[in-house]
């Protein structure tokens, strides 16, 4: 396999969750837990990139390999992008974006989508979709939604339910069943280095802004994304307190 690589981006500040990758889960801080999946996988090499000397400090004592990056990067890719230039990786090299707040995503998971890249000729970047199978999640606008072309390429993704059923659905009622194939996205990514060099020289797009979503960014500047269908998501990760307990509670029960 081509050099494999998993960057965990861990930013200190958080509107809802201060200091985040710090906050205890299990006994530890939450992203020992993470590196603890990273180490999982077997890749070449795992690195957390931060911007505070606290969660430097955190990994490099657990034994796991940590670098200061800029406070100033809009959103994680574009923190790997730096890790990337400050080691000189080649271009062929793969990155799998692993965030600092999933920890309990599984190593099969994130392996898996190292190879899908590996193997792919069409793309340099590759995320993860799992079939959405309710109403409820379809029109939930925290679950990104995916569409695709008939190679597996995104052509667009959404905070919206899409595509839109135009006969099916109502403007005032939601349906009671899909009759469509609807895809939730999940947000975890593969990149060649030399995909990582391009994108860092991309401004941000319009459409990014208005979704929140940076994968746009992607898109827009006319980069395809492969997207892996995979039979079920991982337990979502951390955002709010009550995250925290229900990720307490599965890796107390054996949730990785």
């Amino acid at each position: 396999m081509t050099h494999f690589r998993i960057v965990i981006p861990a930013r200190y500040g958080s509107l809802r969750l201060p200091a985040k990758p710090l906050l205890p889960i299990a006994g530890k801080p939450m992203i020992l837990h993470v590196c603890d999946r990273a180490r999982e996988v077997g890749a070449d090499q795992v690195i957390v990139a931060t911007d505070h000397e606290e969660i430097l400090a955190c990994v490099e004592d657990y034994g796991v390999c940590a670098l200061m990056t800029r406070k100033e990067h809009r959103n994680g890719t574009e923190r790997i992008a730096e890790v990337c230039d400050i080691q000189g990786w080649d271009d062929s090299d793969i990155v799998v974006n692993l965030q600092g707040d999933e920890p309990l995503v599984p190593a099969a998971m994130i392996r898996g989508l190292a190879l899908a890249l590996e193997s792919a000729t069409s793309a340099r970047v590759a995320t993860l979709a799992t079939a959405i199978d309710s109403p409820q999640e379809l029109f939930d606008p925290n679950a990104v939604k995916v569409v695709v072309d008939r190679a597996g390429h995104a052509l667009y993704f959404s905070r919206a339910p899409i595509p839109w059923d135009r006969d099916r659905f109502s403007p005032w009622q939601k349906p009671r069943s899909l009759a469509a194939d609807y895809r939730r996205h999940i947000g975890m990514y593969a990149y060649s280095v030399a995909f990582l060099h391009r994108y860092k020289g991309w401004p941000a797009s319009d459409l990014e802004g208005v979704e929140k979503l940076e994968q746009l960014r992607i898109l827009w500047h006319g980069e395809r994304i492969l997207v892996i269908q995979v039979e079920s998501a991982p337990e979502a990760g951390v955002d709010t307190r009550e995250d925290l307990v229900r990720v307490e509670r599965a890796l107390r029960h054996g949730g990785t």
